[in-house]
């Protein structure tokens, strides 16, 4: 299954929360899409709720469902806690800290910028958005001008004020540096990792 492009207002009125940048559109009408509107109920399955999970998250983070099966896979295999693992991979994917750092105002936007090789990783260029960022490394804005008009503008933003304290970010010379590995209290709270675990572990 391929990435989801498209309206995001609907994806968080099917699933009750912003997945996506919540907008006034979301505000207004929080129940699920559809003729049946707000008096809508559907009873959910034990399977039909991890599937909801699995997808809330997936979608979160904006993966591919062979990308998330294979992550899911890798943190299954490593020793601790399953749905730790899990969380602490899609958190350290370099996307996601690119986004946290506030060089981007969405994972979708981060995943572009670093696709168009915005970024220096220790000092060398690194363009795969799903690279794996380690303890130490430093995360450096390139010099050219379009690259850090970029993220100076994304900075601006209130996204700045949410980094996260595994990460450090310094705004003036647009740098980021992962100071730890985030801990289990630090990921995603409001999803239940556990039934995405239970899923894939059918």
């Amino acid at each position: 299954m391929s990435r989801y492009t498209g309206p995001t207002t609907r994806i968080n009125r099917r699933f009750g929360m912003a997945i996506f940048p919540a907008n006034k559109s979301f505000e207004r009408r929080t129940y699920p899409p559809g003729q049946h509107g707000p008096s809508f109920r559907r009873k959910v399955s034990d399977y039909g709720a991890g599937l909801l999970e699995k997808q809330k998250l997936r979608m979160m983070y904006g993966l591919t469902e062979k990308q998330f099966r294979n992550l899911f896979q890798k943190a299954k295999r490593k020793q601790g806690i399953t749905g730790d693992n899990f969380l602490s991979y899609l958190e350290t994917r370099l996307d996601n800290v690119v986004y946290r750092l506030g060089f981007a105002k969405t994972r979708k936007s981060a995943r572009q910028f670093v696709n168009h090789g915005h970024l220096l990783i220790n000092g060398h260029k690194v363009d795969i958005p799903s690279y794996q960022v380690s303890v130490g490394d430093d995360i450096t804005v390139r010099e050219k001008t379009s690259s850090r008009q970029v993220a100076t503008r994304n900075l601006d933003g209130s996204q700045y004020n949410n980094t996260p304290p595994w990460l450090e970010v310094k705004a003036d010379s647009l740098q980021g540096t992962v100071s730890r590995m985030p801990q289990s209290d630090e990921l995603e709270q409001s999803i239940n990792v556990q039934l995405v675990v239970e899923f894939y572990s059918r």
